[in-house]
């Protein structure tokens, strides 16, 4: 029997969240639609964020929270046993909607099965479809009924794959200001308003810091020689992060040794005049911060070369920034954040790219009005409303289901 109350309009919602961001788009999400369902109620799999805005877990979201291939296939008969449970208890339920959010692995293949059950479903937060395997588009598409977007560019690639997706905004875009307060930043780390200061983030998983760390730190001791009185701030993101960065760490000393900060990535980027990172999320929060970047990553040369030859990757620039930028025709045909890659990832090279950044205030300008630009676009030209735009998705099919 359905659990949808029609007397009193009172949906049944379901929520599937996989990790720790998408329990916060669980709990954004969950608060929007209760402005325009106030006796709605949200069952699935969620965390604390979702549960302190009235969420019922059936189940706790650490099941899900697995990080690399050797920790999932040792879990895998438990995941199949609760995916299959997730299914059957949804189904019997018969929600007005189902959203998966992110956790694609686990997330898609429930969706598919309960949209072949008759349910609506939407996933919230696209895969890369833009960088790999395009393809992917037309299979998520056979498991949601609407795919929510983050970035502008996306829609169109379902589109061609007919599949409905619809951008509804990036939520780091509403937790940072357009215009960036620098003084208050430095302010709050103690770090003086006139000397140069560099943010190095040389990844966010020890296993990123272990393997790119060292010549993140030659760069930026390099740095560091070329501009007198650099100050070079590296934040750690949790304590794990924070052992493998102070093990690294430990030994150096004299001009340019870097200091650790405890937790405070986002004033460490605001704080800073440029920031030298590792590609991935880091860099989306750089720009949102109006913080000139450098931008290098580098993985095995074997995983580089299948990729490669298998044709799955299918751009030439890797940075969020980067690849925003030539979406929108902000910026011209040059890339707006330099990027060093593969053989390009090396001490000097960074280096080189850091100090040219320091010591050219006009190009260090025209790339915080792009920034600028790149920001509004995120935001869908509005501000703080990116769990209300997903909301507005959401509850169409809602509607839907009571017609």
């Amino acid at each position: 029997m359905s659990l949808v109350d029609a007397s009193t309009q009172a949906p049944l919602i379901a929520i599937i969240a996989g990790e720790d961001s998408g329990d916060q788009l669980g709990a954004d999400l969950i608060a929007a639609l209760r402005r325009r369902y106030p006796d709605a109620r949200f069952v699935g799999i969620g965390g604390a964020r979702m549960q302190a805005v009235g969420f019922d877990s059936w189940y706790d979201i650490k099941e899900l929270s697995l990080f690399g291939f050797a920790e999932v296939v040792s879990h895998l008969p438990r995941l199949l046993r609760l995916r299959k449970e997730l299914v059957t208890r949804l189904i019997a339920a018969k929600p007005a909607v189902v959203v998966g959010i992110d956790a694609p692995d686990f997330n898609l293949g429930v969706e598919r099965r309960l949209r072949e059950a008759g349910l609506r479903t939407v996933h919230y937060v696209s895969p890369s479809v833009w960088a790999w395997r395009e393809k992917r588009a037309e299979k998520i598409g056979h498991s949601a009924n609407r795919v929510l977007c983050l970035f502008p560019m996306e829609p169109a690639i379902y589109a061609r794959h007919g599949v409905d997706a619809r951008f509804v905004g990036h939520p780091l875009a509403d937790r940072f200001t357009l215009v960036s307060d620098r003084i208050g930043a430095r302010d709050a780390l103690g770090l003086p308003q006139n000397v140069p200061v560099l943010a190095v983030l040389p990844g966010s998983r020890g296993s990123e810091i272990k393997q790119l760390g060292k010549t993140f730190f030659d760069a930026a001791r390099q740095v560091a020689a070329e501009l007198p009185g650099l100050r070079i701030i590296v934040p750690a993101a949790n304590e794990r992060v924070h052992a493998t960065l102070k093990a690294m760490l430990d030994g150096m000393s004299g001009d340019g040794t870097p200091e650790l900060i405890e937790g405070h990535a986002h004033e460490a980027m605001l704080a800073a005049d440029v920031v030298l990172l590792a590609s991935g999320t880091a860099a989306l929060e750089a720009m949102l911060a109006k913080r000139p970047m450098v931008v290098g990553y580098r993985v095995s040369p074997v995983s580089y070369r299948i990729a490669r030859a298998l044709n799955m990757l299918k751009t030439d620039v890797y940075s969020l920034p980067n690849i925003l930028a030539r979406a929108s025709g902000i910026g011209g045909d040059a890339l707006l954040v330099p990027e060093l890659m593969q053989d390009d990832f090396t001490a000097d090279k960074l280096a080189k790219a850091t100090t040219a950044l320091f010591q050219d205030s006009e190009r260090r300008g025209a790339i915080v009005a792009a920034f600028e630009q790149l920001h509004l676009a995120l935001r869908g030209g509005l501000e703080g409303h990116a769990g209300d735009l997903a909301a507005d998705a959401v509850a169409e099919l809602i509607e839907a289901h009571r017609a």
